[in-house]
């Protein structure tokens, strides 16, 4: 990992001592001023280099603790020569130590664990505490796209979004059965693949925060 140009590990002192690419995404790492996608707990990466592959006018930089899984996708983009994806070895809670004020301009939240006990609530990646961090970083009318196996994180976000009055744009709970056809559905994760293989319906949600 160490040795990839495009992967990031910062450690929270380097954070807290005011980390040198906050706000400067584009011009010291993209070398560019496109748009900047974030995919949250990215695991092997698939959605960033799947998102980086279709759409090369954009930046996409993925996000997560677990360094092993994320080697893999980072050693993927460097295979197919990717220069607009990257990835960050943080915790998601480090967000706003990383971005600035309107720096980012969407995210991805990809089969995130639904922290099923209650009392792990506030992990849960779309929990207030969370949308207020990424409030921080987000542009004006930015969107959130949650796609997930869990039927009850899919309702928990829903809650969410109409209990605090966020803009829901979008939301199926079977979103390969649904008559509507949505982008960039088409990439698949390691872990959505297996959910399909044992029949499991896959639900999506994007919303813009209010």
């Amino acid at each position: 990992m160490k040795s990839f140009s495009h992967v990031e590990e910062p450690n929270l002192q380097d954070l807290d001592q005011g980390y040198h690419l906050k706000g400067k995404w584009n011009a010291k790492f993209f070398n560019n001023d496109n748009p900047l996608v974030l995919e949250l707990g990215c695991g092997m990466g698939e959605y960033s280099v799947g998102l980086a592959e279709k759409t090369p006018e954009k930046n996409f930089l993925g996000i997560d603790i677990k360094g092993a899984r994320m080697w893999q996708g980072a050693n993927l983009a460097l295979k197919k020569g990717l220069k607009n994806v990257g990835f960050l070895r943080i915790r998601i809670d480090w967000i706003e130590k990383c971005f600035a004020k309107n720096e980012v301009n969407e995210i991805w939240i990809t089969f995130p664990d639904p922290q099923l006990k209650k009392r792990r609530g506030s992990k849960r990646l779309t929990h207030p505490n969370f949308l207020n961090k990424y409030a921080n970083i987000l542009k004006k009318d930015s969107q959130i796209h949650l796609k997930t196996d869990s039927q009850f994180l899919h309702g928990y976000t829903l809650g969410v979004v109409v209990g605090q009055q966020h803009i829901l744009e979008d939301s199926t709970n079977d979103v390969y059965n649904s008559l509507v056809k949505r982008e960039h559905m088409e990439i698949k994760t390691h872990y959505e693949k297996i959910f399909l293989s044992k029949g499991m319906p896959i639900t999506y949600l994007r919303f813009r925060l209010k």
